[in-house]
C-alpha cells in the first residue's frame, strides 16, 4: 500500500480538475474524516454530482476506486506517535487524542464494512454451523479476540476451544481432522507461525477460516477468508483498530450462526442468560 499524502495531493491537482471533480474534493478537504465513513452515495449527493464522477475522482489518484480511495484517504490522515497509534501526534493533549481515537475507529470499521463479502461471510457460518468442534487461534493483540470468540461461541453446544500458545496451536492443527474448523484471526496474515500452522490444520484435513488480511500469505492455506483489510501499521503501531474490528467479525459469525440454528435455538441461549441472574444486584442497587 502506497503511503503518499492524499490530502495534500488533492489540494495540489485542484487547479486541474474539472468543475464536478473539484465539488468531490471540496467536500472531501472540507472534511476527510468525514470522507472516510461516508459512502459513494452520500458524498455525491453532498458534492451534487453522480456517483460515476466520484468513482472517477478516485481512480484519478491512482486508486483502484472508491473503497480503496477511502483506504488510502484514512492512512493519509494517520500520522502519528510509533508504537502507539498513528492517529495521533505527540503533543496531543487528552481533549484532542480521546475523538481522534473514536473518529480512526469509525472510519475503519466503515471501510471494513465495505470490504467484508457476504458470500464469504455465509460460507464461514456454513463451515462453522457444520464443525464438530471449533478451535480460535490467534497470536498477540489476536490472542484476546481469539478469547472472546471462545466465549461467544461456548454456547452454542459446540466443542470450542481457544489457544494463544504457538506450541498449542501446532499440536491442536496436527490433531485435528475432518469437520473439525479452525478460525485464525490475523491482522497482518504475515507471521510465519500461523501460516505454517494453517498447512498443518490444512494437511490434517481441517477447515480453515481465515479473518486477516486479503492477499496475504496465510489465505493461501484457507479453506474460507474474511478479507479485512487495515490501514493500522502493526509492525510499528500498537494494534487497536484491527483489534476492534476482528471483534465485530466475531458478532458477525455468532450472528449468523445463531440465525442459521433457527427459533428453537433460543429457549437454550435465554436459559445460559438466566443463569447469571443470581450473580448480579438488582438494577435498583437494593439487596
Amino acid at each position: 500500500m502506497t503511503t503518499f499524502n492524499l490530502v495534500q495531493e488533492i489540494n495540489s491537482a485542484l487547479d486541474t480538475l474539472n468543475r464536478s471533480e473539484r465539488k468531490v474534493a471540496q467536500v472531501i478537504l472540507s472534511d476527510p474524516q468525514a470522507a472516510t465513513r461516508a459512502s459513494i452515495a452520500v458524498l455525491a449527493k453532498q458534492a451534487q454530482v453522480s456517483e460515476p464522477t466520484v468513482n472517477r475522482f478516485c481512480k484519478r489518484f491512482n486508486t483502484a476506486g472508491f473503497p480503496d480511495f477511502k483506504l488510502h484517504l484514512a492512512q493519509s490522515l494517520a500520522s502519528g506517535v510509533p508504537y502507539v497509534t498513528r492517529s495521533v501526534e505527540p503533543d496531543d493533549t487528552a481533549e484532542r487524542y480521546t475523538p481522534k481515537i473514536f473518529d480512526a475507529t469509525m472510519a475503519s470499521l466503515a471501510l471494513a464494512k465495505e470490504g467484508l463479502n457476504p458470500a464469504d461471510i455465509d460460507l464461514a457460518v456454513d463451515q462453522l454451523i457444520q464443525a464438530k468442534q471449533i478451535l480460535f487461534f490467534g497470536l498477540g493483540a489476536c490472542g484476546s479476540v481469539a478469547q472472546d470468540a471462545q466465549h461467544k461461541f461456548f454456547r452454542f453446544n459446540i466443542p470450542v476451544v481457544a489457544y494463544d500458545d504457538v506450541l498449542m496451536q501446532r499440536m491442536a492443527a496436527a490433531a485435528s481432522g475432518t469437520r473439525d474448523v479452525i478460525v485464525i484471526f490475523s491482522n497482518t496474515g504475515r507471521t510465519r507461525e500461523l501460516v505454517d500452522i494453517a498447512k498443518i490444520a490444512r494437511d490434517s484435513g481441517a477447515t480453515v477460516v481465515g479473518i486477516t488480511n486479503p492477499g496475504s500469505p496465510l489465505t493461501r492455506h484457507c479453506t474460507a477468508v474474511l478479507g479485512v483489510q487495515e490501514p493500522e501499521d502493526t509492525d510499528i503501531y500498537m494494534p487497536m483498530l484491527s483489534r476492534i474490528v476482528h471483534l465485530v467479525v466475531v458478532d458477525i459469525l455468532a450472528t449468523g450462526v445463531t440465525l442459521r440454528r433457527g427459533p428453537h435455538f433460543l429457549p437454550h441461549l435465554r436459559r445460559i442468560k438466566e443463569s447469571l441472574k443470581e450473580t448480579r444486584y438488582p438494577v435498583d442497587g437494593s439487596d
